[in-house]
């Protein structure tokens, strides 16, 4: 398989130039995955060719197969390609840094004085603009991986299977590769150079360093004789990061019944809140982990332990992403290589784009409206929102948003911005 390290660091960004622009990301990630993937298409694949279009949608369908935040995944990969492990590291970290630096002063509040009002305000804007960003990705990411009418086919009922029959999103995932290697020509020319083949002895020491990064805090634990919730949560979270396939709203499935009724470690209106805060802050939305973590650490032992359990949930959260890109990003190129996989592979982007046009939806519906309930009707499901409970200063943001974007071609950071100013004036005006 292909290295980045084999490749001269003068056909390339320089690690001084990357480190700036994975902080600039990890500082503007707001709004989910959805919209994670297009900032990160628009700073990386657009403006600057760090990444081809194909490398970038190969290596999003391959981070959508692994558990965990698809979007942070695939930021680690992006570094990885240009500046091999270092540049990964430094990638990942920059991703989850400033959304858990707010998280943690945002729980702290939380904990000490209750709601955070403020945060509404100061970020209303920002999710109207942030719709903006996931239009125009979505937009430019179905043109390059639609290319055949089948591809369509699969967006369209990947879409309708997990927005209309909620099928597990792995399961589509699965459905969508099997056709895609059922129905492959297998004389169809590899679309690169066959890339070198990975030792299999670096690939053992890479899962070796990786699981022992993450075994890391239960051993400091037990060395120090911890509070044994410590060991709970890192446990508890550890599983999580293995199971939860199809990003955050993955995880408050499998989370949010254990949490709140197993082990009491929140209320029900508690997981409501820290998911509202992880929606309105930067990075992934799988930091409300921390949130949860540093409520249970602070009702069992203060603020140390609060503090001590936020980091032990972050660990336990993020180490396995970088175990998974680590290990698997030097095979994207190799898969890409194969006929048959080329073809799954092609097919689960299709997929992708109908699940990015869920969670698209789902985040519009619930910037645009206050109150949205999901109705059943036997195997049905549909997400409707109740139509007078509009949230018009949204609108208006969002239509606001909209001419920044299309007609005044504004860049990201003016549009996010103006958009929040205007709602933190319409905030106290109204």
């Amino acid at each position: 398989m292909s290295h980045p390290a084999d490749t001269p660091a003068s056909e390339g960004p320089s690690l001084a130039d990357t480190t700036r622009v994975w902080w600039k990301i990890g500082v503007l990630s707001f709004g989910g995955p959805a919209a994670q993937i297009a900032l990160m298409h628009k700073e990386i694949v657009e403006s600057r060719r760090w990444l081809t279009e194909q490398q970038f949608l190969n290596a999003l369908s391959f981070c959508m197969l692994l558990p965990g935040p698809e979007a942070m995944q695939l930021a680690t990969y992006a570094g990885w390609r240009l500046h091999g492990i270092l540049g990964g590291l430094i990638a990942g970290l920059l991703f989850v840094i400033p959304g858990a630096a707010v998280i943690m002063t945002l729980a702290t509040i939380y904990a000490l004085l209750g709601d955070v009002p403020l945060v509404e305000s100061l970020f209303y804007g920002i999710k109207a603009a942030v719709l903006v960003i996931v239009v125009e990705a979505l937009l430019r990411v179905s043109k390059k991986a639609l290319s055949k009418r089948v591809h369509w086919m699969i967006a369209g009922l990947a879409f309708a299977g997990i927005f209309f029959l909620s099928i597990p999103f792995p399961l589509i995932v699965l459905l969508a590769a099997l056709f895609g290697w059922l129905t492959a020509s297998p004389e169809t020319a590899p679309e690169t150079e066959a890339p070198r083949p990975v030792p299999t002895g670096r690939t053992i020491g890479t899962v070796a360093i990786w699981l022992g990064v993450w075994a890391l805090p239960f051993l400091v634990l037990m060395v120090l004789d911890a509070n044994p919730i410590l060991i709970e949560i890192g446990a508890f979270f550890s599983k999580l990061a293995v199971v939860t396939f199809g990003g955050a709203y993955a995880v408050l499935a499998y989370m949010a019944q254990d949490v709140v009724v197993e082990f009491g470690w929140l209320t029900a209106g508690e997981m409501v809140d820290a998911l509202g805060l992880a929606e309105t802050t930067p990075g992934p939305l799988i930091l409300v982990t921390q949130f949860v973590g540093f409520l249970a650490g602070f009702r069992e032992g203060g603020l140390p332990l609060g503090f001590a359990a936020a980091l032990v949930a972050l660990w336990v959260t993020f180490a396995p992403c970088f175990l998974w890109i680590f290990v698997g990003a030097p095979y994207i190129d190799w898969i890409s290589n194969q006929p048959r996989l080329r073809s799954a592979l092609k097919a689960i982007t299709a997929a992708v784009v109908g699940v990015i046009l869920n969670l698209s939806i789902w985040f519009a519906l619930h910037v645009l409206f206050a109150e949205v309930t999901r109705r059943g009707w036997g195997p049905l499901a549909l997400w409707s929102p109740t139509l007078s409970s509009v949230e018009w200063r949204a609108v208006v943001l969002f239509a606001l948003s909209c001419v920044l974007a299309f007609q005044l071609h504004w860049g990201i950071i003016r549009i996010l911005g103006a958009s929040s100013l205007l709602g933190i004036a319409l905030g106290f005006l109204l």
